[in-house]
């Protein structure tokens, strides 16, 4: 394919951007999308390390745009795993004819803006020339891989993994000495299953985390039947909720009820299972006293877990619940009481460097076979960034976004004419449900492109005072919470060198209460070109 012209290049082939096509498509447009993967899926392509499993309930994980979609496709467990939600992206591509329109290991090289025609020229790396009116950035907020600077690291002799690019075929533990560097996410949820498996595993932490366990089961079949006999009013009764999930959020206070009530209450949410813990109150997010009594029961929590009160102790974290995303395990605190686990603290006792054999620390040499890095993203940023995205006067999207992010509702970049960017920073994105939040920008993105056709208009670019006034408002909603109290992803902290800056948007009412607003208004905050 070459010297290709479209209507719209949509770059990723995860949920983002195989809705957008399914979107576009049923509007009457051309789309192509790139996938750089030799599959569709996007986060849930690559990460298949072991016991990958989404943090949201799987009923309220899927897409909404379908109610006979919705209707047929069966989930088996509370919280799918990594294969099923690929099994279900593959099966909505198949059964809307999807893939026909999806070309695969094909990684985007260069996009250009050309002023005189006002569409984007895109290349890829399979010698591909598209030229289209739109640019649709599908890339994901969580899949840009973070590895971590550590000298040697190419002289180990051993197998070296990271969580979010992990083969295909698996990789076999047995009997070998691992070393998992990372306790976000993807480490509480892989290293229970590893140390199963392995001989010794070393876990290397720098932070500890928050983690609340899953009590992950198969679904019963009259809960399933029960939500979808009223699936519609279901979903649209958490799109009113901040999270846009169903987690039986109390409005209560934690400072305005007894200790003993606020006890029974983090019990009752301890209990149930998964991140829902952090709207047992309605304080917990904004006030760092409030805060601090959820911190006290999970720390009691980790006691009464793990029997030795040093290690206990380096594993629990000193900070504000929820801050980071709150993670969701299976035995992950019960593993450190495992004969064949040990933990590291790397501010006490800093990697100095790879060696071929090993991890080596002050005491010396941790000899293992494999090293597991579960060292998160360059989240929500970093899959945009990488991409050598040209708009106006040739201007390159990552210099642009040199000191931080700057968006106009996550959506358009001012610079950077008729490219709309899906859950991008200064939306809610990562602080909801990431399912119905892309489908709420996919059909945004659509509305907005059949408005600009049905009228004529050239070009929409983010108008420059809407873009600084959004970033404004953004840092603002999120300075009322305890989000910034802390070194997150969120913030971008866990990248060296990366500017620090509140990257979602808190609230998912009141932002998609903008956007609507932004469109009744003839998309008032763009510049539209006739």
């Amino acid at each position: 394919m070459a010297d290709l012209k479209m209507d719209v290049v949509v770059v990723g082939g995860g949920f983002s951007g195989m809705y957008m096509l399914h979107k576009l498509r049923t509007s009457g447009y051309s789309v192509i999308v790139f996938e750089a993967g030799d599959g569709i899926g996007g986060t849930w392509y690559w990460n298949r390390y072991p016991g990958a499993r989404c943090d949201i309930q799987s009923m309220e994980y899927s897409y909404q745009f379908s109610d006979e979609l919705a209707q047929d496709w069966e989930w088996t467990e509370r919280y799918a795993t990594q294969p099923e939600i690929l099994r279900y992206i593959e099966h909505v591509a198949e059964r809307f004819d999807l893939m026909k329109d999806v070309q695969l290991n094909t990684r985007v090289g260069r996009t250009e803006f050309d002023e005189g025609t006002n569409r984007w020229q895109v290349t890829t790396d399979q010698g591909d020339a598209v030229d289209a009116k739109y640019l649709v950035m599908a890339t994901g907020c969580l899949s840009s891989t973070n590895y971590p600077q550590i000298d040697g690291l190419e002289s180990f002799s051993g197998a070296c993994y990271h969580t979010g690019k992990w083969p295909h075929e698996g990789v076999d533990f047995s009997g070998k000495r691992v070393a998992v560097v990372g306790t976000g996410s993807s480490g509480i949820q892989s290293i229970p299953i590893i140390a199963a498996e392995c001989d010794e595993l070393t876990v290397f932490q720098r932070t500890p985390n928050f983690s609340i366990p899953a009590h992950n089961q198969p679904l019963d079949p009259g809960f399933v039947a029960k939500i979808k006999g009223r699936y519609r009013a279901f979903r649209d009764e958490n799109r009113l909720t901040a999270f846009h999930a169903d987690f039986d959020y109390n409005e209560e206070n934690a400072l305005d009820v007894d200790p003993a009530h606020r006890t029974n209450e983090y019990e009752r949410r301890w209990a149930k299972g998964g991140i829902s813990f952090m709207a047992a109150f309605a304080d917990l997010m904004f006030d760092k006293n409030a805060n601090a009594t959820a911190k006290e029961f999970l720390h009691d929590k980790i006691d009464e877990i793990v029997r030795d009160p040093d290690l206990a102790a380096k594993l629990k974290p000193d900070g504000v619940v929820g801050c980071k995303r709150l993670c969701v395990d299976t035995d992950y605190f019960a593993t450190f009481n495992r004969d064949n686990v040990s933990l590291v603290d790397i501010n006490e006792t800093p990697i100095r460097k790879i060696t071929a054999n090993g991890v080596e620390i002050d005491e010396g040499v941790c000899d293992v076979d494999i090293i597991v890095f579960a060292t998160g993203f360059d989240a929500m940023t970093g899959a945009l960034t990488r991409v050598d995205i040209r708009g106006r006067g040739g201007e390159r999207f990552s210099e642009s976004w040199a000191e931080g992010p700057k968006s106009f509702l996550g959506l358009g970049v001012q610079g950077f004419p008729n490219m709309f960017i899906i859950t991008g920073p200064g939306s809610p994105s990562v602080l909801t449900n990431m399912l119905p939040s892309i489908e709420h920008h996919v059909d945004w993105i659509g509305d907005c492109i059949s408005y600009l056709e049905e009228r004529g208009v050239a070009r929409i670019e983010a108008k420059a005072d809407a873009q600084e006034d959004w970033v404004a408002h953004v840092n603002e909603v999120g300075d009322t919470s305890v989000y910034p109290q802390c070194n997150s992803w969120y913030l971008g902290s866990n990248v060296p060198g990366k500017s620090r800056v509140f990257l979602p948007y808190l609230g998912f009412p009141p932002y998609a209460e903008k956007c609507a607003e932004v469109a009744n208004n003839d998309y008032e905050g763009f510049e539209l070109s006739a």
